[in-house]
């Protein structure tokens, strides 16, 4: 794999490469969906496919982080409705990255993000959030429930799979779901963390993970326990209202990020 090492980038390019990984952190404990910009960043210091491999662990440690705050919040049901159709997704995704170019993976995913914010910003529009929505979402539990789950869960693993970017399209089922933010974060944070671990044979597999990707990551896992406590931080100051409408730019702006890069 043509990935670069700690030696082969300039001062400026690690210390950008170290803000990503910060906003690693915050993002997880803080506005799921943020990190689209530290995949943007890692994709313009590294080469593109390898720097989701040199991405991915860097993730599951701000997944850890994120699982260690708010695993008392996290709801079961949703996530084992969720992880078939996620492991699909992966599935798709890796058969995906055998042919995909970058420019194809870009445009798909950054389509998908926008596709899925505008469904979002639709339906928030249509009808108002139920009012003493909690942590226990019953949108789950009916027919459209389950359907939705299954068509965001192959999404959300196709979306991870080829460019780490399954957040948005996570972000925007949950909050279409219902969940307010404390058992959103905490759905979050289970997700992605089995999700993320699951993909690593993958990406070694395809060559995205290797030693050299792996010691960049020891210098930069550092960066994203910071990043983790000022997100935790920020949240308890964030009202819901905000809070969603932060993760919804956020899901935009990835996406037109993708397509636009």
């Amino acid at each position: 794999m043509n990935t670069m090492t700690l030696w082969h980038i300039s001062g400026w390019e690690f210390a950008a490469l170290a803000a990503a990984a910060l906003l690693v952190g915050f993002s997880k404990t803080a506005v799921s969906g943020a990190n689209t910009v530290s995949l943007a960043i890692f994709a313009a210091v590294l080469p593109a496919r390898a720097s989701t491999g040199v991405l991915l662990p860097i993730l599951i440690v701000g997944d850890v982080l994120a699982v260690l705050t708010y695993r008392r919040h996290a709801h079961w049901p949703t996530l084992w409705r969720l992880f078939p159709a996620v492991a699909a997704g992966v599935v798709i995704g890796t058969l995906f990255l055998v042919w995909a170019d970058d420019t194809v993976v870009r445009t798909s995913i950054g389509a998908i993000l926008l596709f899925m914010a505008g469904v979002t910003l639709w339906r928030r529009r249509k009808a108002d959030t139920e009012a003493g929505a909690g942590d226990e979402p019953d949108s789950v539990t009916t027919r459209s429930g389950r359907a939705k789950a299954g068509s965001y869960g192959v999404l959300g693993g196709f979306t991870t799979m080829v460019a780490n970017a399954g957040g948005p399209v996570m972000s925007m089922y949950l909050l279409s779901a219902g969940f307010r933010k404390l058992g959103f974060l905490g759905t979050s944070a289970f997700f992605f963390l089995i999700v993320n671990v699951t993909k690593v044979p993958f990406s070694v597999g395809l060559g995205l993970i290797d030693g050299h990707s792996l010691l960049l990551d020891a210098a930069l896992a550092a960066f994203v326990v910071p990043g983790a406590f000022i997100g935790k931080w920020a949240v308890n100051r964030i009202n819901q209202r905000l809070f969603e409408q932060l993760v919804i730019a956020a899901t935009i702006i990835g996406g037109l990020q993708l397509l636009l890069r």
